[in-house]
């Protein structure tokens, strides 16, 4: 299992998350507070984009977390 804190400050940003994280067969869950949605539900994420979130993959993917690093924080 992998977790990263990443911000999506776009719309396009998400639309670009939504589809890297689509391209996985493994589960790959965002949480914010009590709030987890799927990162392949566009509508999902776009609902709680404006704050950190946390990305929780079942699986570890060397492509996806270097996909990743450019929306992390800090």
């Amino acid at each position: 299992m992998s977790t990263m804190l990443v911000r999506l400050h776009t719309v396009d940003e998400v639309r670009e998350f939504v589809a890297a994280a689509g391209k996985y067969s493994f589960d790959i869950d965002v949480r914010y507070n009590r709030i987890v949605v799927d990162a392949k539900s566009l509508l999902g994420v776009m609902s709680i984009c404006s704050n950190v979130l946390q990305v929780c993959s079942q699986e570890e993917s060397e492509e996806f977390e270097s996909f990743l690093e450019r929306f992390r924080v800090s």
